[in-house]
């Protein structure tokens, strides 16, 4: 195996892997490595009496299953091409190309044991090793193997869907090499995009040691106050800074039939051990669904199911019948949803600003969810790791919590939280009791020094110790704590990130694009602006979504009004700032990810380099909302598809095939409102240019941007010029255009008030009805999206998707 030098380091270098059993796990494992792209072989058992060809065909059908995985497991469908497909008798002998090998087969110790034994005959010295096991004793299933085997054999337990959970917990054995988990840990942290957390090799390791005992805590709460499997839901969800699918609904998704295996790993663990509040049994509701294999939704019934008419019904837990789904009516969630801070959400919920309100079943409920939590996961320490903030990133990657439970701990108020346990003569964990007697109050408190901008209390020295993470992890809200804010305003912000690079973040509801941010960049470009003190420019935030568009209540209540100068002002000032972006002499950096929409990703196609995560939702969506792209979108669009149509044909004429195909592109990109699911299928509908880098881990994209800007800075960046002489596609590819709109209406894949809207994109996108080949510029484009723009908004129907769209965040197709 080569080795590479990282940061004065020799690292392992990772360049193929091997999957062993391709069942959920381990295809999708595959995949991921594909996205990656690092080349794997998955291999699988050989089916009874099976002839040549079908050898392989159970790890066939593990590769055809993730190809067909909803949400996509690969991040484009011809990335399969990178995994190949094998099986255990005629195969093992590939596992000496191999750099990894990642054992995924069945829980079964035996089965294991029995396939690493042939595994170690074939796997050459140095070659790391390592399984998938979601609970069983990792030192245990390589006992007795060769030492070279052991040294290089640790678990990485991935979460499902790989893609997607963000959480890799990776267990060593005390004879585990250093060097060989440092390979796997900087390899899974960059380009598998995971965040690591090392893990002790205890029962369930530590995010389902945790989650299992909320959920088997949660499922007794609900037996004893009589609370509906959809109370609960409403509950343990958003509420407290939980996922949506909260508790009954997120193990349809993950199968009954897992957690019951989860919970029987835990079988004995808690013995005794610790101090109460100990892991519940698994209630008898529950194995009676396993028994009677209602599965959740891979038997398309659990907790919830669909009826034929799409209805989603609800599983009375007492009688075991399906009923139609109930909405529970809480006031105090009702209240609650009005509280943006989830701290001050559950301390209001808890009863903690006030008096805990008489009668109030969400009180009564959600504080022994959480008081047992807290006490259950301080014991934990040091069990299942050695500080509590390898517990709160476990749960907030694996189980998407918002906050982990320390700090959910310290946003209720670790002091009052606890003194209420005490009236009430609750058990109070020792670990707490020593965090109070050394005079502090939380545990964690902000540290500007650190990389992570915090510290953490630490329970072997009392003392508080910097939270630790990698070179190159980073994050605006750190930024601001160590270089601080140059400016700000209600939607966005100007942030110092050293070396003569600043952050344009934004903060608006769901990024929404409105007046404070087109201010905030327009000011910051414009020469003897607030930027003249910088180099370059990154434009990106800490949110979930990058940017979900322009903001569409503004622009419906001018509308409304019949504010038509106030439409055309929008209008010009956001072409304005898509313009300052492109024209400006100093380099600009969009890293955009997570929903990057209609005006979103207008920003991003203006700037001098773009610097992605992989998971991007990127797409110019306006004819949804009846419009189209009027801030640059359609002649960024347009220049990409000149500029592809040149290089494969320099000089060619403006209606030449290579022309016309890159303008049917592009008007069906934007026409049909498509949007990109990965940063690589942006690449492919011309979001993103072949020299934009992509980055795989979420918490890298701030430096990765910084360190692109800093290039374009060192290289000499030369800003381009407003173009004056762009060949107008023209009359002929727009009547080609208006053609293809026109058979889609007559097949009814559109409807008439869409023929419209395609025939306006098409008008503009061509540079209206003039001779092809006209020589025309940037303004005049600019200029026919706002007219264009301006005439949608006056149109009823588009105000009808406008209001549809506002009110239920769909899109409506009148």
């Amino acid at each position: 195996m080569s080795d590479v030098i990282r940061k004065g380091v020799r690292v392992k270098h990772i360049n193929k892997v091997a999957i062993l059993g391709a069942g959920t796990m381990g295809a999708r494992i595959a995949a991921h490595f594909a996205n990656a792209g690092v080349p794997s072989y998955l291999l699988d058992i050989v089916p009874p009496d099976a002839d040549a060809p079908a050898r392989s065909k159970v790890a066939a059908a593990g590769l055809e299953a993730a190809k067909k995985s909803k949400p996509a497991a690969f991040f484009e469908p011809s990335l399969a091409r990178l995994v190949t497909v094998g099986n255990f008798e005629d195969d093992l002998g590939k596992l000496s190309e191999v750099n990894w090998i990642i054992e995924a087969v069945v829980e079964n110790l035996d089965i294991k044991r029995a396939l690493l034994k042939r595994v170690e005959a074939a796997r050459k010295p140095g070659t790391i090793i390592t399984t998938n096991t979601s609970g069983l004793p990792v030192a245990k299933i390589a006992e007795g193997f060769s030492d070279d085997f052991r040294r290089c054999w640790f678990g990485t337990h991935f979460f499902n869907p790989p893609r997607y959970m963000r959480l890799l917990e990776i267990i060593p054995t005390p004879e585990t090499d250093r060097t060989v988990l440092d390979a796997v840990t900087w390899f899974a942290d960059v380009r598998l995009g995971k965040g690591v957390v090392v893990a002790k090799d205890t029962p369930n390791f530590i995010a389902n040691r945790i989650g299992t005992f909320s959920v088997l805590n949660v499922m007794r709460l609900m037996q004893e106050m009589d609370l509906s499997i959809e109370e609960v839901d409403a509950l343990t969800g958003q509420a407290v800074g939980w996922p949506k699918s909260a508790t009954f609904r997120t193990i349809d998704l993950v199968g009954l039939d897992i957690l019951g295996h989860v919970v029987s790993n835990m079988e004995g663990a808690d013995g005794g051990r610790g101090r109460p509040p100990h892991t519940n049994k698994l209630p008898d509701f529950f194995k009676q669904m396993l028994e009677r294999k209602w599965l959740g939704d891979k038997t398309r019934g659990g907790f919830y199911k669909k009826a034929k008419d799409d209805e989603r019904l609800a599983l009375d837990w007492k009688t075991l019948e399906y009923h139609p789904r109930q909405k529970p009516r809480f006031p105090a969630l009702e209240m609650a949803k009005n509280i943006e801070d989830t701290g001050a959400r559950v301390r209001m919920l808890l009863g903690l600003d006030g008096q805990p309100q008489k009668g109030d079943k969400v009180g009564a409920f959600l504080w022994p969810v959480l008081a047992d939590l807290w006490t259950y996961s301080a014991n934990r320490i040091p069990e299942i790791s050695d500080t509590i903030v390898e517990i709160d990133r476990a749960m907030r990657l694996g189980f998407n919590w918002e906050l982990g439970p320390f700090e959910l701990w310290d946003a209720a108020g670790v002091d009052a939280t606890v003194a209420r346990m005490k009236k009430e003569g609750r058990p109070i964990a020792a670990n707490v009791e020593k965090l109070l007697a050394s005079g502090k109050k939380s545990w964690y408190a902000d540290e500007p020094k650190a990389a992570s901008g915090r510290a953490y209390f630490d329970l072997a020295s009392a003392a508080y110790k910097p939270v630790q993470v990698p070179p190159g992890v980073w994050s605006v809200t750190v930024a601001k704590k160590s270089n601080g804010v140059v400016k700000k305003n209600s939607g966005a912000s100007l942030i110092d990130l050293g070396d003569g690079v600043a952050c344009i973040e934004f903060h608006s509801k769901m990024n929404s694009l409105g007046g404070d941010i087109i201010s905030l960049i327009t000011q910051t470009l414009k020469p003897g602006g607030l930027g003249d003190n910088f180099d370059a420019f990154v434009i990106t935030n800490d949110a979930t979504n990058f940017s979900v568009g322009a903001n569409l209540m503004l622009l419906l209540m001018s509308v409304q009004e019949e504010e038509w100068d106030d439409v055309d002002l929008m209008i010009r000032q956001f072409q304005g700032m898509t313009q300052a972006i492109k024209f400006s002499p100093k380099p600009v950096v969009v890293a955009p990810f997570g929903l990057t929409l209609g005006g979103g990703t207008e920003i991003s196609l203006h700037a001098a380099a773009r610097q992605p995560h992989a998971e991007l939702y990127m797409g110019l969506v306006e004819v949804g909302v009846g419009l189209l792209p009027g801030g640059g979108g359609c002649k960024e669009m347009l220049l990409r598809a000149v500029d592809t149509a040149a290089t494969i044909r320099p000089g060619g004429r403006g209606e030449s095939v290579e022309l016309m195909e890159a303008m049917k592109r592009a008007f069906e990109t934007i026409a049909t409102a498509k949007v990109a699911t990965s940063a690589h299928e942006a690449r492919g509908l011309g979001f993103l240019a072949e020299s934009d880098g992509i980055t795989m881990n979420r918490e890298r994209v701030l430096a990765d941007a910084k360190t692109r800007a800093l290039e374009l800075v060192r290289t000499g960046y030369e800003p381009p010029m407003p173009r004056t002489d762009i060949p107008a596609p023209g009359e002929n590819i727009l009547a080609a255009l208006k053609l293809g709109v026109h058979l889609m209406r007559q097949g009814e894949y559109i409807t008439e008030y869409e023929v419209k809207l395609g025939t306006k994109v098409a008008e503009v996108l061509c540079g209206g009805n003039v001779t092809s080949g006209t020589p025309i510029s940037e303004q005049y484009f600019l200029d026919l999206e706002r007219e264009a723009f301006k005439s949608l908004c006056g149109e009823r129907k588009t105000q009808e998707r406008i209001q549809y769209t506002l009110k239920t965040g769909k899109t409506l197709r009148n």
